[in-house]
């Protein structure tokens, strides 16, 4: 009997305003997921094309500029002033500082074999100890005619392209200065240049410094 009055009781009390308010507030509503857009997984249901960022890409050389890594700092700066004697702007064309011939340089001996390494180191060393045993400086810092003195005796004609001088001083300063002009006039500021003036540019140097005493190849 007591417990019969109590419900009686409890039903007859009234009830709570928030309890009313809350019983009478529609229930949130959870969201659906969506599927990702173009398909299921995105991009037509393959990649998921839509939702992987694209990136514009840009050519390292346009934003950093390369340090030399197989030369030592006393080889690259007399391969920059060798470069800078054989391959000088002339004509409106870039010379070889200007296309980054001696930074590509530094990069594809590098990269060559132990042979060719050897030849290259060698004859840089070589072109320092003349530069010091004559003018009591490094090669880099001679002037053009000093450095003209120090090269001048290393170009000799060659019989043929294959047909290698016997001196390896001779033989670098060869097959250096045909290095340098090919990576100078396959650059980028090369072909820029190139365009800009409407004319085409390769072959002879574009009138380079030691063009009339270049190596002579005869068949």
């Amino acid at each position: 009997m007591k417990r019969r009055r109590f419900f009686k009781t409890l039903a007859a009390l009234p009830v709570a305003p928030a309890l009313i308010a809350q019983a009478q507030s529609p229930a949130p509503q959870t969201p659906a997921a969506q599927p990702p857009a173009g398909g299921r997984g995105g991009g037509g249901g393959r990649s998921g094309g839509s939702n992987i960022p694209t990136f514009d890409e840009t050519s390292p050389e346009l934003v950093a500029d390369a340090e030399p890594r197989f030369f030592t700092p006393a080889q690259f700066s007399a391969l920059r002033r060798l470069s800078a004697l054989l391959m000088p702007p002339l004509d409106g064309s870039p010379g070889a500082l200007e296309c980054g011939a001696p930074e590509f340089l530094d990069f594809l001996i590098g990269a060559s074999l132990p042979d060719r390494q050897k030849l290259y180191r060698s004859g840089l060393d070589t072109l320092n100890a003349n530069a010091k045993k004559s003018f009591k400086k490094a090669f880099a810092d001679l002037s053009d005619a000093d450095a003209d003195t120090v090269v001048r005796p290393l170009l000799v004609p060659v019989a043929w392209f294959h047909d290698s001088p016997k001196d390896p001083a001779v033989q670098f300063v060869v097959e250096a200065h045909r290095d340098i002009r090919t990576a100078t006039q396959n650059s980028r500021e090369w072909a820029t240049a190139g365009a800009a003036s409407g004319r085409r540019r390769g072959g002879g140097g574009g009138g380079a410094y030691l063009n009339p005493i270049d190596p002579i190849y005869r068949s």
